[in-house]
């Protein structure tokens, strides 16, 4: 018997490490806190627990070229905005949501320092993300909800943190939504917090991971051992025992500062403000949201479509059994 049992521990790993998935993910969220899920599941052997090896395949481009690596098999599975997605499906493509990774995200916009209140920003340039996401979307309710208009501003189209915080410390953006760390380095740099963007916004879902119907129905126990090892990371980001672990893996992944990193979960989680999701679950509210701002932008007409249309619960459901 301890012989037949050592055999089975020994042999556990490898085929732990046997189904190999590749995962999609931008190269700006690879420095930033839309990693974390991800990284959690990989470190604390979540992944492997489930006998996954996940391995990110960075994808570069915007939320579109997500959609597309999914449809030509670059990757398995991908991070992408729900927006996005909604679009894509609209246009035909086979991509579906399969579980949950960022709801109700917080981005801040952060001025430079002689830029004291929303006032300042008449006449001046603002890096917006991609027309047509979320992320432009809120930032542009923001600044409507403090007196600037469209035609108050320039926009600047600037993909990713990474890529804005870099365009306002060179001077060619005044103002920027800046999601976290890099926001808290900005700050602490002497840049000036305007406001953030969930002072705006109705609850919304950001951010799910996403793959083809096909694929997902014909490897199906893959992706629910996926979903379970997504959960499982939550559960350790939203245990308080964890916080110190937790804000580590966020310092090293993005560069920030151990601070930055603390002053980051401090904002989601106390009080939780259900930017993170406890187990992963899919948000079909937060997704009619979505869909709502969609059309308040003329992106999509009425009819609209349900969001039930773009999420495929049956993963999650099968995970949480």
């Amino acid at each position: 018997m301890a012989l037949v049992l050592a055999i089975l521990m020994t042999s556990l790993p490898a085929r732990a490490a046997s189904l190999a998935l590749r995962y999609g993910q931008a190269f700006s969220a690879e420095e930033s806190i839309y990693a974390l899920p991800i990284l959690v599941a990989d470190r604390e052997g979540f992944f492997a627990r489930e006998g996954l090896a996940v391995s990110t395949v960075l994808v570069p481009g915007g939320g579109e070229r997500m959609i597309a690596a999914l449809e030509d098999g670059t990757v398995n599975l991908a991070h992408v905005a729900t927006a996005f997605l909604v679009s894509a499906d609209m246009k035909g493509a086979d991509a579906v949501a399969i579980v949950d990774e960022f709801a109700n995200p917080i981005y801040s916009l952060v001025a430079k320092p002689e830029i004291a209140t929303f006032a300042d920003l008449k006449g001046r340039t603002v890096g917006l993300a991609e027309e047509g996401g979320t992320v432009a979307y809120a930032t542009r309710l923001l600044l409507a909800r403090n007196g600037i208009g469209a035609g108050d501003f320039t926009a600047r189209t600037v993909s990713g943190t990474p890529a804005r915080i870099d365009c306002l410390k060179r001077g060619l953006c005044d103002a920027v939504p800046l999601g976290q760390p890099q926001d808290f380095v900005a700050l602490g740099a002497g840049f000036r917090l305007l406001g953030r963007t969930d002072e705006a916004v109705p609850a919304f879902l950001y951010t799910v991971t996403a793959a083809r119907r096909a694929w997902a129905e014909a490897h199906s126990d893959a992706v629910v051992r996926y979903v379970r090892a997504l959960a499982a990371a939550f559960a350790f980001i939203h245990d308080r025992a964890q916080r110190t672990a937790v804000a580590g893996i966020v310092a090293e992944a993005s560069g920030a500062s151990t601070d930055a990193a603390r002053r980051t979960l401090a904002l989601y989680l106390e009080p939780d403000r259900k930017v993170l999701p406890r187990r992963a679950e899919l948000d079909l509210a937060g997704l009619g949201q979505v869909i709502g701002f969609m059309a308040e932008s003329r992106l999509l007409a009425p009819p609209l479509p349900p969001p039930e249309r773009f999420a495929d619960t049956r993963y999650v459901k099968a995970g949480a059994d």
